[in-house]
């Protein structure tokens, strides 16, 4: 009976010397996998690249098509803004849509048109809106960025059409992207330098 105690102490002395081993090759299994996965993870992020602009901010440069994106966030927001038609709910849609675009530069910009009627004579005048961007000038060398546009407004109404010169000024920042805002941008201190009758078209 002694001799077969002893057999099966050693037989589970064995048994856990065995799982202790199985147990400590799956630890290292995983930690390898773990450091490997790391590893991976920060080769992905110095593929990236990283661009400190005068030390004011960090911008991930993903791609070459930021330029062209940050000129198509300055059209948007003018496009929204300026284009108006005899129509409340839809002249406070794009405005709405527009005011997410920027700070609240532009929204005084509104409050004073608002004030001073422009938007109820668009109505009772059943006058259309219409702007045409020719250029946006963006200087990528500071930031925030410094933009301006010329655009040609169309105010169309039923007796004659009035082509008006536009020309803008604003500031560019970077900023978070979101379905209000698919460029990631900010306009900021943006103004208004020019707007002036060209031509007036009878109809």
């Amino acid at each position: 009976m002694e001799f077969k105690s002893l057999k099966n102490i050693e037989s589970s002395f064995r048994q856990i010397r065995f799982f202790g081993i199985v147990f400590l090759v799956v630890c290292t299994l995983v930690t390898a996998y773990a450091v490997w996965s790391a590893y991976s993870f920060a080769e992905a992020q110095r593929q990236k690249i990283y661009v400190l602009d005068g030390g004011k901010s960090l911008m991930l440069a993903l791609s070459q098509d930021s330029p062209v994106e940050a000129r198509e966030h300055v059209k948007r927001f003018h496009e929204l803004f300026f284009t108006l038609s005899p129509d409340k709910s839809a002249i406070e849609s794009n405005i709405q849509r527009a005011l997410l675009l920027t700070d609240k530069s532009a929204f005084n910009y509104y409050k004073d048109l608002a004030e001073k009627g422009y938007y109820n004579r668009i109505i009772s005048g059943n006058i259309n809106q219409t702007i045409q961007v020719d250029s946006v000038n963006c200087n990528f060398d500071v930031y925030p960025y410094d933009v301006s546009v010329s655009a040609r407004m169309m105010i169309i109404r039923e007796s004659n059409i009035t082509e008006r010169s536009l020309v803008t000024h604003c500031k560019l920042l970077n900023s978070v992207r979101s379905d209000n805002n698919p460029h990631g941008f900010s306009i900021e201190g943006f103004e208004i330098k020019e707007n002036k009758d060209i031509r007036v078209l009878n109809r």
